[in-house]
């Protein structure tokens, strides 16, 4: 892609847009934001470590077209915007890109872009230069065609992931009854079989993997993906004989697929770091007049507990983010009241957030963010004692917003155990990371009220004490 000369409407037009979307009170500050423009879907994809840089690949649309965005970072907070890695040429046989993932060839030498070309199939692009500016498809692409209509296949052309052992790639087509392919050489694939050798409860053999991500994680294996019936999951199981053995499923979405389309890789410290797509959760016409979509989940440290249970604590870097902190401690909430948290945020709903909640015998409590002084807007993180679960209720979020829910998820405490919440607020994004990543949850918030943004904490059928209260405001990352 050659470089056009610019023209001074040009530069005018593009600082007009630089100054709405910074004046837009919903936008993300600190959360990878796509620059500009409609990202539907916003997949991260190719995500790769080279070179001492962390790469993230996306999707968005460029005139309709789906386009890989390419962006770098040393830190996982501040990326560098690269020219698109992968977009449809007239020499190649797809009319958009759609998903798949980067991985490093068997020498090291370059990265090897995995991904499906809409209308074509399943395909593979290169690139050895430092920057991973510079991609060559390959000639014989699409190494899987789609199947013709009426040609019956046990596979779908569909969401690959891809991997080596040994001196031999694999790749896993997703899509219903998914699949895995090997090579020895990048232009010559040869179906294996099913991806699973058998179900497990409540999901068989034949369910629809898309977005996959199977990589080992110590003694097992894991897949990360979703099921556009299920949403995003994981299972952990063994991979032996050319298949996927699973032993253990759960969800990672409990109210519907706001949070979506995982992509994980391997970093220079041996973390394995997980991207997402979280869903904007507007109505369309309010996403498209407001100039930008697209909006991924914080990076997460993936680690597998004893339980074979995927444990996901925010990278530590977010840390460097934190300025102005204050730290109330041993804050009591009476029964079936609420306590103030004062903080005067340079950003208003851009802050971070940790509350260390004593064991207790009440019925309810938890954290009030983004609320009104009237409590006509807010949202409502919950500890429900009876349920054993915790839960993000949206209902009341934002008095336009177009998704309202209650995301409530599984989180039962052992005897004498409290109850500890990192909460990051960004501006139309709340997640919550409970007991040290043994739970996380992500729900978008559109508060619409100006005075939207006050923060408690409340207890309903019994006193609650804080033994920790620590609140920051969050330097903003995306440069507008």
């Amino acid at each position: 892609m050659e470089a056009e000369k610019v023209s001074q409407d040009q530069l005018h037009t593009s600082r007009q847009v630089r100054y709405a979307l910074a004046a837009d009170r919903h936008r993300p500050l600190y959360h990878f934001v796509n620059p500009e423009g409609q990202a539907m879907p916003f997949d991260p994809n190719g995500n790769v470590f080279w070179r001492g840089r962390h790469h993230m690949g996306y999707i968005y649309q460029e005139r309709g077209v789906h386009f890989w965005g390419h962006v770098s970072s040393l830190d996982l907070l501040h990326w560098r915007h690269h020219r698109p890695a992968l977009f449809p040429t007239d020499d190649s046989p797809e009319n958009g890109i759609f998903s798949g993932n980067g991985f490093v060839d068997k020498d090291g030498s370059r990265v090897i872009f995995l991904y499906h070309g809409t209308n074509a199939g399943n395909s593979i692009a290169t690139s050895g230069d430092a920057n991973l500016d510079d991609w060559q498809k390959l000639p014989a692409n699409p190494i899987i065609p789609n199947p013709e209509e009426g040609e019956e296949k046990p596979y779908r052309s569909w969401d690959p992931c891809g991997w080596i052992e040994g001196d031999t790639y694999y790749g896993l087509f997703g899509g219903q009854r998914p699949a895995i392919f090997r090579a020895k050489q990048l232009d010559a694939w040869e179906y294996v079989g099913d991806l699973f050798a058998h179900g497990i409860e409540g999901v068989g053999i034949d369910e629809d993997v898309s977005c996959p991500d199977l990589f080992k994680m110590g003694d097992k294996w894991v897949l990360v993906c979703i099921s556009h019936r299920l949403g995003c999951r994981y299972y952990v199981g063994d991979w032996k004989n050319e298949q996927f053995y699973p032993e253990y499923h759960e969800m990672m979405t409990f109210a519907d697929n706001e949070y979506f389309a995982p992509e994980s890789y391997t970093d220079g410290q041996g973390r394995r770091i997980l991207f997402t797509w979280v869903f904007d959760g507007r109505a369309e016409e309010v996403r498209n007049g407001s100039g930008w979509s697209g909006t991924m989940g914080l990076p997460r440290v993936l680690e597998l507990g004893s339980d074979n249970r995927l444990i996901m604590t925010p990278v530590e870097e977010l840390e460097r983010l934190r300025y102005n902190g204050k730290s109330p401690e041993n804050v009591v909430v009476p029964a079936d009241g609420e306590v103030g948290v004062e903080f005067d945020a340079v950003e208003p709903n851009a802050v971070e957030l940790e509350v260390e909640f004593a064991p207790t015998g009440a019925g309810e409590y938890g954290v009030r963010v983004c609320a009104s002084p009237d409590r006509e807007e807010e949202t409502v993180i919950g500890y429900d004692a009876g349920a054993g679960k915790l839960g993000i209720d949206t209902r009341r979020s934002g008095l336009g917003q177009e998704k309202k829910a209650v995301e409530a998820a599984p989180l039962p405490l052992g005897d004498g155990e409290g109850l500890k919440l990192r909460i990051f607020v960004d501006k139309s994004i709340v997640e919550v990371f409970a007991n040290d990543g043994r739970l996380v949850l992500s729900r978008r918030v559109y508060p619409e009220r100006e005075d939207s943004t006050g923060i408690s904490l409340f207890a309903q059928g019994g006193e609650v004490r804080a033994e920790g209260v620590r609140i920051w405001d969050v330097m903003p990352t995306n440069p507008y």
